[in-house]
């Protein structure tokens, strides 16, 4: 049989051992966590830039100026726009 500070030093190490290997789990989940949530950001971004370039190209065909004190304002501008409308 085992001596008592045998079985002590046994019992310590699968202790360790438990112990270590749930904070391990615990940092891998993290981590994993850390990246899945960059990866939905960074999806969400390229989201936004394809919305944010589709809306720039279909204003560009809309450039008319609608506020009469502007300077730039063109009547002709106005009415064949709203025309095609």
């Amino acid at each position: 049989m085992a001596s008592t500070n045998v079985k002590v030093a046994r019992w310590a190490a699968l202790a360790l051992g438990v112990t270590y290997g749930l904070v391990h789990r615990r940092s891998l989940v993290n981590s994993e966590a850390k990246k899945k949530a960059i990866a939905e950001y960074k999806h969400k971004e390229e989201l936004i830039n394809e919305a944010k370039l589709a809306y720039s190209a279909s204003k560009k065909h809309d450039d008319v100026i609608t506020d009469p004190d502007h300077p730039n304002f063109d009547l002709e501008k106005l009415i064949n726009h709203f025309e095609k409308k």
